[in-house]
């Protein structure tokens, strides 16, 4: 009845029609007549090529924005969205209050997570990981075509970064000013790519991909080159730490942002991890000082998406996801506990 619903008995050629009452029924089910039952092919959809954990938010700051912040409404969230969403895998790890979450990659888990955020989720999310397929005949990764545009000035820096995570050079040619070039490279290597590309080429480079073949691995894939700034206490970020810190790293935070124990508040200059005080003040004292009190110029923070936080932590932390924050933060917030846990690794 134009836009409008009405019951109906039968529906012809031409009808949109909803039919309520039949369970159970998925995505690619067809209803069929009893008399001449005709199923139509099932939809093909790609198996996940990317896994995340996810869990409740677990720092100290938790509860302050959310309003769902148990395992329970975790479960039946992540069991909703199977229920539309045929290229996620959800299930929860044994022993434990975290689901192991697979998709199709990190776009697609992003997503997820970032519509969970707006209904009102406080998540802990893992480090991405690709799914590998083990087999008699060795252990498999999933391969993907990517295809970048980029101006013909900036090709070297995205070849260089390509070239870094295993990506093999397939085809290339010009159209105008701009080079476009297709490479094969693992799935693993694509995670971080997309931001070190826009970085290196100044937002000019358009690139996307997709699912090519499952292939032998491949041998390790450069990370992170940079270790991180860890606060060591909880309380609000003051300027005066701050400018110390910033002549040495890149900050994440600025003064007055809420920090904890285990929370990772910049970037350091040097390959190893820094643990500091964020929170410290100036010492006052009775003296005069013969000059003027400097004054403090702190850089813009560094202010990361959900997206470029996810590319950006490593196996031991976690991304931290609340309707207010997204904050980044060790897995183990205690700096003996990591120091322990550091100890007992190379034994493991």
């Amino acid at each position: 009845d134009k836009l409008g619903r009405v019951d109906a008995e039968e529906a012809t050629a031409g009808d949109i029609a909803a039919v309520s009452g039949i369970e159970p029924i998925e995505i690619g089910d067809t209803l069929c007549c009893t008399s001449d039952p005709q199923p139509l092919a099932r939809l093909a959809v790609d198996e996940p090529t990317l896994n995340m954990v996810f869990g409740i938010n677990t720092s100290p700051l938790a509860g302050r924005s959310g309003t769902f912040l148990t395992t329970r409404h975790l479960r039946e969230r992540l069991l909703k969205e199977l229920e539309r969403n045929v290229a996620l895998r959800a299930e929860q790890i044994p022993n434990t209050e975290q689901f192991s979450v697979s998709g199709r990659g990190l776009l697609h888990l992003s997503v997820l997570i970032e519509t969970m955020r707006r209904e009102g989720f406080e998540l802990s999310i893992g480090k991405p990981r690709v799914i590998l397929r083990k087999e008699e005949s060795g252990t498999f990764e999933p391969f993907e075509t990517l295809v970048v545009e980029v101006p013909q000035e900036k090709l070297g820096p995205v070849m260089e970064l390509v070239g870094a995570r295993r990506g093999q050079l397939s085809h290339m040619g010009s159209r105008g000013d701009f080079t476009h070039a297709v490479f094969s490279i693992p799935a693993r290597g694509l995670i971080g790519l997309r931001t070190r590309v826009l970085n290196a080429t100044q937002g000019t480079a358009v690139m996307h991909h997709r699912f090519e073949s499952w292939q032998p691995l491949e041998g390790e894939v450069t990370g992170r080159a940079n270790g991180v700034l860890i606060s060591m206490v909880q309380g609000k970020a003051i300027a005066f730490s701050l400018d110390s810190l910033q002549q040495r790293s890149e900050l994440f935070v600025s003064p007055g942002d809420d920090v904890y124990e285990g929370m990772i508040i910049g970037e350091n200059a040097r390959s190893d991890d820094m643990t500091v005080n964020p929170t410290k003040e100036k010492k006052l004292t009775n003296m005069r000082a013969s000059g003027s009190d400097r004054n403090i110029l702190l850089k813009p923070p560094r202010k990361m998406s959900l997206e470029e936080s996810l590319e950006y932590i490593e196996e031991d932390e976690l991304v931290e996801v609340t309707p207010e924050a997204i904050r980044l933060r060790k897995l183990l917030l205690g700096e003996h506990e990591r120091r322990k846990h550091a100890r007992k690794k190379p034994t493991s």
